[in-house]
This record gives C-alpha cells, sequence and structure tokens, in this order.
C-alpha cells in the first residue's frame, strides 16, 4: 500500500458544536485530529488543512486553503499543492475517531484501477471526506474546475470512476463524524465500549479463559442492581453471577433471576 500521501481537512468553524474546533474535541480522551493521524501515520506526506492556529504533531504539515474557511475543494486544492509524486492521495476530515489504519487499508486494496475508493453509510451515500483517490485524478479535476467559496466536493469529484465500499459490521463505521453533540456523545459510548472490550480481553488472557463475556448481559444487570439495590451491589454482584456461572448455572437465566430479585428488592426510606 506504500507510497500514499494524507490530505486532512480541518477547516470549519464547529457552530453545532458550540464553536469548539472539531479536530481538538476529544473522543475517549484523545483528540479527533489525532486518532484520524494516526490511522494514516505510514502516510508520506500527512498534511493537515486548517487554521494557523492549529497546532499538528512533528512531522505533519499544515496549510491553510484560499480563501482561509472557503470550504473542502479550496482545502484540497492548498493540501495537494504540498504533495509531490504520491500515487494516491487519502483525503478524510478531521473528525473521524474510528478511522483506523485497517480501515484506510481497505479502501486501497479497493482501488483497483478506479479513480477512488470511498466507504458509504448504512443508506449508501457516499462519504466523501472518508476516501482514497488517485492524486492525478484530483489534480485533473481541480484544473478543470474553478471552484468557488463553499465549493461542494461531490460536485468536483463527478464523472470520475469510484468504488463503494461498505464498513464491515459489528463496530462504529470509520466514516462515522462529530459534527453535533449528539453525535460526539455516540461517539463516547463507543469508545468506552471498545476500551471495555480490549480490557475484558486483556483479563480473559491473563486469566486464560477462551469463553467470551456477554458484556451486555453483564452491564444490564449491574446497571439494574446498582438503581434497584445500591451502588456498590453491583460489582458484587457481577462476582457472584460469574461464581454461579463457574459452577455450571445459565448465565442468561441466573442474571434474570438476580434482575428479579433486584426489581423486587424494597426501596430505602427516606426516614
Amino acid at each position: 500500500m506504500g507510497g500514499y500521501a494524507a490530505v486532512v481537512l480541518a477547516g470549519g468553524a464547529g457552530r453545532r458544536l458550540g464553536g469548539v474546533a472539531k479536530p481538538l474535541t476529544t473522543v475517549g480522551g484523545r483528540p479527533m485530529l489525532d486518532r484520524v493521524l494516526a490511522a494514516v501515520a505510514d502516510a508520506v506526506p500527512r498534511v493537515v488543512v486548517g487554521p494557523p492556529t492549529l497546532c499538528v504533531p512533528p512531522g505533519v504539515h499544515r496549510t491553510t486553503e484560499q480563501p482561509p474557511g472557503g470550504g473542502p475543494v479550496a482545502g484540497l486544492a492548498a493540501g495537494l499543492s504540498t504533495v509531490d509524486i504520491a500515487a494516491t492521495t487519502a483525503v478524510l476530515a478531521a473528525d473521524l475517531p474510528f478511522l483506523t489504519r485497517n480501515a484506510v487499508a481497505v479502501l486501497h486494496a479497493r482501488l483497483s484501477t478506479n479513480d477512488g475508493a470511498v466507504y458509504v453509510d448504512d443508506n449508501g451515500r457516499r462519504q466523501t471526506l472518508c476516501g482514497v483517490w488517485r492524486t492525478e485524478a484530483l489534480r485533473r479535476r481541480l484544473r478543470e474546475t474553478t471552484p468557488h467559496a463553499g465549493a461542494r466536493l461531490k460536485d468536483l469529484l463527478a464523472g470520475l470512476t469510484v468504488v463503494e465500499v461498505a464498513a464491515p459490521p459489528g463496530g462504529p463505521p470509520p466514516w462515522y463524524d462529530c459534527d453535533s453533540p449528539e453525535k460526539l456523545d455516540q461517539a463516547e459510548r463507543w469508545a468506552a465500549m471498545a476500551t471495555l472490550e480490549d480490557w475484558l480481553t486483556e483479563v480473559r488472557t491473563a486469566l486464560a479463559l477462551d469463553d467470551a463475556t456477554d458484556s451486555a448481559l453483564v452491564l444490564d444487570l449491574a446497571r439494574e442492581v446498582a438503581h434497584g439495590v445500591a451502588r456498590p451491589a453491583a460489582p458484587l454482584t457481577a462476582y457472584l453471577l460469574g461464581l454461579a456461572v463457574g459452577r455450571g448455572a445459565d448465565p442468561r437465566a441466573a442474571a434474570q433471576a438476580i434482575a428479579a430479585l433486584a426489581r423486587s428488592w424494597p426501596a430505602e426510606s427516606d426516614g
């Protein structure tokens, strides 16, 4: 896959996030821009197009579109002006917290002889800021058009041959962007679950446990016990559930029995 560049568009005022710069907004304790740059760590160069006040890590180029705030087409033109001989260029938004190196590799693998490969969302819409493109095809379209402030990237890319790639099921999609407080909240929930699954995998390895843990079952039970009995009862109850399962109890039946007990537990009197 080697020999590619990455242009990360980090402009925009972040109005729907209360004016907070989206690239610096954290998901799972890490700025989204850092997550995107990590996904293209093997790209040369890595270019961030954003305001002069935006700090980038060492080894990453930063440039500004002309005019400043001129939109994604102007940003792409500015980013490509710093790209020399890379055969392909990943064009990405800066607020993709679940983009991974593997997701970028999938786009390269699917590119074949096409001009571009982009992810599509669940409704089949192309996510143009989550794609890999032949650099010369992008340059050609920029030469053929006269971009104006606010020009749409989808219009610039019209006429190019594009392969559409569906994200694999079972996790947050790589194209998921955080352009509203609601989407940011969802991203935080997904990030927390990803951290939890990583932790459970490490614990299972350390304890030489082969069986997968039904995380949702245990979490739902802990939530019900914390609400119906007392918060400190949740982890102790999860431990007791584990003991019961270890002695041969059916996990779901045992959890249902405990949940029923928690629902019938008398509420504490306020005195």
